[in-house]
Parts: C-alpha cells; structure tokens; sequence
C-alpha cells in the first residue's frame, strides 16, 4: 500500500517543498500534500485543516513538519498514532525526495529511509580548487575558449 506524505510546515515552506518533489516525481501529485501554516492562526484551526486532509486517505501517512516545538510540529503530534500516522520533525528536501521514492515500503522502513535522507542530505561541501577544473580542448571555438564559471 502507498503512505501518503502530508508536510505540514511555516508558510510557504510546505507547498514550496511540495513543488520541489513534484518536479522531481510529478507521477506523486496525488500522494504528496501540502498545508501551510500561516502566522497568527490558531493552532485548531491548523489543526481542523490537517485532519480534515488525513481522513481523505484511509491508508498509511507520514507527517512531516520544519521545526520542533513549533506549531505545525506541535499539531502534528495531536494527529500522530504511532501506526498508521507517522511524524518526523526536520524535514528537508532530501528527506522527502527519499520519502517519496519509498513510499511503497512498509511504514517502519520508508521512517528509517526518511531520517537516512535528511540526514545524508546534510553536508559540508569543500570549494573547488581552480587547478581541479577540467581544462576545454583547444578544439572549440572562441566563444567557449573564453567561457568563465562563476
């Protein structure tokens, strides 16, 4: 059976996530949703919203929300069974590109697949030294002789 993910995160972090993973696997529109959470609503009203878009899907779903403690997080967590819904808080899009691709494992795998994602995704990147850039053949025109990376 295939999870439905639902982001729920800070406007307009989750339907900005949402796009990302649509441009990616845009076959997953229907199984990928998004619910902003707008500065100054009421954390029921948050609340009313994503549970109205959890009874829309009778299987499996994994809640993913931005920060800990906040509350899309804190609104997730009232929605979260252990079972058929799931939460990981952090997300970024590593992790939900991951979740995406995933989506058909059982729950306890496609968490574990999640977390791997997001955290994998985080890395410090060295600058590349100049010395380390394949040099263009003498074989191309001009215009590409002259071609300067920024």
């Amino acid at each position: 059976m295939t999870t439905h993910i639902l982001i729920i995160a800070h406007a307009p972090l989750a339907h900005a996530l949402r796009e990302c993973a649509l441009h990616v696997f845009p076959e997953c529109e229907d199984e990928v949703l998004a619910l902003d959470v707008p500065p100054n609503e009421p954390p029921e009203e948050t609340q009313a919203a994503a549970q109205a878009m959890l009874d829309q899907h009778a299987g499996p779903v994994l809640l993913l929300t931005d920060v800990f403690g906040a509350t899309p997080c804190n609104v997730a967590q009232r929605l979260t069974d252990g079972q058929r819904v799931r939460l990981i808080c952090g997300v970024n899009l590593p992790m939900l590109l991951r979740s995406v691709c995933y989506r058909r494992e059982e729950m306890e795998s496609l968490v574990s697949r999640a977390m791997a994602g997001g955290t994998q995704g985080v890395m410090q990147v060295a600058p590349a030294a100049p010395q380390n850039q394949v040099r263009m053949s003498s074989s191309t025109n001009d215009q590409e002789k002259h071609h300067h990376q920024q």
